[in-house]
């Protein structure tokens, strides 16, 4: 079956050989459907491991090996199925990833002894985090960065309810259909999906020619990885004083130092597509880290806990899905709402750690088990998608294009660790006994400690310091057996704390309205409104400084309504802060003046250009220039005149193509040779009837993707049909937005058209 180019951010392709356009919403319920496999098959594994022990007499150790194997093969498997999606095609990976799914169910199905179990089991393993790694990096690929968040949002808020339906409905299908059955049902699934993966999805061509960017730092930081899983693993297996332990230690080590050294030597040589910030990929590791570990604490200490009080197994696994269930809610709020890491990690990771600091006393009495423990774990899954989830989807819209599948692997990668590091305590062991009820509450107390770090490191750490204190508080209050005067005390300390943060936050939200008001009447005392109608003209305006929380930056527009006609201004000063703020204000300035009294669009040209000469002398800056588009427009008339100094030539767009008009260009304001007689003269131009005159700045068409490509700005006004110069605004303001992850430079823009 032949593919279809897909290029890197489309938002709809043709379906391979059927000629149809596929709608993104489409791929995007695909993929997921898909990637569920990757949540559905580990609970259907735990359903069914009763079963299989009394038929094939597959024990403990077997069911050691299996996980552990599979585990550490899964993490190279990530890597190498990532990187083939950008060597090979994206669905051309994900199609052998549910073959290889659909030959090992099968091969799972048909076991007869623990040995081929095993070796199923592993084999299914590797093939889910081929399958998910591909389904991640498809999603990604198909979606434009700044549309990152949103997609991600939506889709784990899938996966998170596919965990719900799992954790509830395994054991009842394991107990009806039997263990071969189920794995049968789980290779048909993989044929299903490898079938509609093939029919509705277009396959993009490798995206990736060339070598793998540094295949040495590659391959140190798999083997890192897998080593440290490995030891987390098995230390508790073997002991840590192990000898085999410790050279997987220090294998780990090794492989890590010599991917930092290896990364230090290349830093030069790396391109500006391919860096991520250092910052953004640390940020997914440890979400990523703290997810897993969570995820593992949870599921061995709330059945224990849960059970432990006189409720059923079927209790305890609802207790347990609504970890889901508080993940999917959060997930849709960073879908719908822009949630900033920072602000997810600081409110998230504290939420989760009070949540794991209440869990057990809630669920001492049956009374409360389930009820207080719905409540707990929803606000633990809650909390920890919130801060995981603005971290993937930040670390996935800075990732190059062309490298996002080996990149993409480092969030399934590290949710692996995560949980590797959860089984190397004693109470979780892959061999080891389920946890007392005491010992679950230790684990609740660890997983504490370690989401607290995780907010120490991802939020603001006077957060993730109170809710430690206020958990350590809790400990004393719950389980020290402390009189009541004591007890009282530590409430009112516990109050006290809470009453602090809350008041912490308070302060903080009313000094950002303050700086919000502030900038924004900055903003309307500097740049004014550009008005929807003026003389002849419908107008539409747009401005963005590239520093967020400032509402100016070093571009400029203005729009007036003088007795020589409509004047239109704009601009961009060389140079960033406040002396380019200075500028731009006494540009204004001067051109609101000159604007009214000058009757030659040249002689205001002129005026601007002694203008810039006069801040330059002031500031003892000579190097100060500023690039403008002055346009003017009298009356009835269908022409404009035009004088451009340095600037962007305008774009015509009308309704069967978009094109650049010529306006000759003179010498940017500042360097003082527009004062001569006859120097500047404008130019004329014909605006078609029903066609928009688009002038910007350079900080829109050289908008960046993560991949470093410019804002293809004339192909995408050739889709965009805009009928009113109001509508093209909107539509550049949204999709630039799309583009890129990160805007770099002021955007303004003002588009006009005729009445």
């Amino acid at each position: 079956m032949t593919g279809t180019t897909m290029p890197s951010g489309a938002g709809a392709a043709p379906a391979p050989g059927s000629g149809h356009a596929v709608s993104p919403r489409v791929i995007g319920l695909v993929l997921a459907l898909v990637a569920a496999l990757y949540v559905v098959a580990p609970a259907m594994n735990a359903a069914v491991a009763p079963l299989v022990h009394t038929d094939l007499g597959v024990t403990a150790e077997d069911n050691a090996v299996a996980q552990i194997t599979g585990a550490c093969l899964a993490i190279g498997v990530l890597a190498a199925t990532g990187r083939a999606g950008d060597l090979k095609g994206r669905r051309t990976t994900l199609t052998a990833s549910l073959a290889a799914l659909c030959l090992g169910s099968t091969a799972l199905a048909a076991s007869f002894d623990p040995a081929t179990y095993v070796l199923g089991r592993i084999l299914v393993a590797a093939a889910l985090a081929a399958v998910f790694v591909s389904c991640l990096a498809f999603m990604t690929t198909v979606s434009m960065p700044g549309r990152i968040r949103r997609i991600m949002g939506g889709w784990l808020a899938a996966m998170s309810l596919g965990f719900v339906l799992a954790v509830n409905l395994a054991p009842h299908a394991a107990a009806l259909t039997g263990w071969r059955i189920t794995a049968a049902l789980m290779a048909a699934a993989a044929a299903t999906a490898l079938v509609l993966v093939r029919r509705l999805l277009p396959e993009a061509r490798p995206l990736a020619r060339e070598a793998l960017p540094d295949a040495v730092r590659t391959v140190c930081q798999v083997l890192c990885a897998v080593a440290l899983a490995a030891a987390l693993q098995l230390a508790p297996l073997w002991g840590w004083r192990d000898l085999r332990v410790g050279i997987l230690l220090t294998a780990a080590v090794l492989a890590c130092a010599a991917a930092r050294v290896r990364a230090l030597r290349r830093s030069a040589e790396r391109s500006r597509a391919e860096h991520v910030p250092g910052a953004v990929r640390t940020g997914a590791l440890v979400a990523g880290l703290a997810l897993g570990f969570t995820q593992v604490v949870l599921t061995m200490a709330v059945p224990v806990l849960v059970t432990a009080v006189g409720l059923s197994t079927a209790t305890a696994a609802l207790v347990l899905s609504a970890f889901g269930a508080g993940g999917a809610a959060a997930c849709l709020l960073v879908r719908y709402r822009a949630v900033s890491p920072l602000a997810g990690a600081s409110l998230g990771l504290p939420l989760a750690a009070l949540g794991l600091a209440l869990l057990h006393a809630l669920v001492d009495h049956a009374g409360h088990a389930l009820g207080g423990g719905v409540a707990v774990v929803t606000l633990i899954g809650f909390g920890t998608m919130l801060a995981a989830a603005p971290q993937m989807a930040r670390f996935l819209a800075a990732v190059p294009r062309p490298h996002l599948g080996v990149n993409a692997a480092l969030l399934p990668g590290a949710i692996l660790v995560g949980t590797a590091a959860a089984q190397a305590l004693p109470y979780t062991s892959a061999l080891g006994p389920l946890p007392q009820p005491t010992e679950a509450r230790e684990l609740l107390w660890v997983g504490t400690i370690v989401v607290a770090v995780a907010a120490l490191a991802l939020g603001r750490p006077v957060v993730a310091l109170a809710v430690a204190g206020a958990s350590v508080l809790q400990y004393v209050m719950v389980d020290a057996e402390t009189s009541q005067p004591m007890s009282v005390i530590v409430a009112l300390a516990v109050g006290a704390a809470a009453g602090a943060v809350a008041w912490s936050r308070r302060e903080q939200t009313e000094r950002l309205t303050r700086t919000r008001e502030t900038a924004t009447a900055l903003q309307c005392a500097v740049l004014h409104p550009i008005p929807a109608r003026l003389g002849g003209l419908r107008l539409a305006g747009l401005y963005h400084p590239a520093t967020a929380g400032t509402a100016i930056g070093g571009d400029f527009l203005e729009a007036l309504d003088t007795p020589y006609g409509t004047r239109v201004l704009i601009g961009d000063v060389r140079g960033k802060g406040l002396q380019a703020v200075q500028t731009v204000t006494d540009l204004l300035g001067c051109f609101r003046s000159q604007a009214h009294e000058t009757e030659d669009l040249g002689e205001v040209a002129a005026c601007l250009d002694r203008q810039v000469q006069r801040a330059a002398t002031a500031r003892d800056d000579h190097e100060l220039f500023a690039t403008a588009l002055l346009l003017q427009h009298s009356g009835g008339s269908p022409d404009l005149h035009a004088v451009n100094c340095g600037h962007l030539a305008p774009l015509e767009v009308g309704p069967e193509r978009t094109r650049e008009l010529h306006v000759p260009a003179v010498l940017p304001l500042g360097f003082g040779l527009l004062g001569a007689a006859g120097a500047v003269r404008p130019h004329r131009l014909d605006l078609a009837p029903g066609a928009t005159l688009l002038t910007h700045t350079d900080g829109l068409s050289e908008a960046r993707n993560s991949t470093g490509e410019f804002y293809p700005l004339a192909e995408r006004l050739a889709d965009a049909c805009p009928r009113t110069p109001d509508d093209l605004v909107r539509h550049l303001d949204d999709d630039v937005r799309d583009w890129t992850h990160h805007l770099a430079d002021d955007i303004a823009v003002i588009a006009l058209g005729r009445h």
